[in-house]
């Protein structure tokens, strides 16, 4: 009975929070077609990583543009492109820096240990952030996870969100964004 409810639950979690996986990701329609997910300029903030840090909006300001991947840990894409986000963060150039945005984690929840591990395993060792209120609210929208957005040092979300895993893709729209 325990298995049938959980199965439920993460069955209505996946179909409401729309997880894609890649055969989900309908490659016909561009990025930029998509409509975006997030409003136009990161609130001031103040959020806890996974790891306890306190991190606020000044995370932005020391690098042009910022990778914010969302992403979930009841999702499966999500999970499987951690070890490649790990690399992408390793091999960034110095004005560039990845973070993450834990969106099914809350402050005391058992998805913190859950993102824990899944970056452990992954050595994607880059942030990962636990939404605050504000936070909360800036991702309110996002109907699918992983969507990731680009923020430059002032906080404003610029260039195409990309919604599904798709590395290739967000080392394109970064190279981009880093020659403007």
């Amino acid at each position: 009975m325990k298995k049938k409810i959980f199965a439920a639950l993460m069955s209505a979690t996946i179909l409401f929070t729309g997880c894609l996986d890649d055969s989900a990701d309908d490659k016909s329609v561009p990025n930029s077609a998509q409509a975006s997910p997030v409003a136009q300029n990161v609130p001031n903030f103040t959020a806890t990583t996974i790891t306890g840090k306190t991190v606020t909006n000044e995370i932005f300001a020391s690098k042009k543009i910022t990778v914010v991947n969302i992403w979930g840990t009841f999702c499966p894409p999500c999970i499987a492109e951690m070890p490649d986000l790990g690399e992408m963060a390793r091999s960034l150039p110095a004005d560039a820096q990845i973070i993450g945005l834990v969106c099914d984690a809350t402050a005391g929840s058992a998805q913190i240990q859950e993102a824990l591990k899944i970056t452990r395993n992954a050595d994607a060792d880059f942030i990962n952030i636990i939404p605050d209120e504000q936070l909360t609210k800036f991702i309110a929208n996002v109907e699918a996870v992983p969507t990731t957005i680009f923020v430059n040092s002032r906080g404003e979300v610029v260039g195409n969100a990309i919604v599904g895993a798709d590395i290739k893709s967000y080392k394109n729209e970064l190279a981009k964004l880093i020659k403007n």
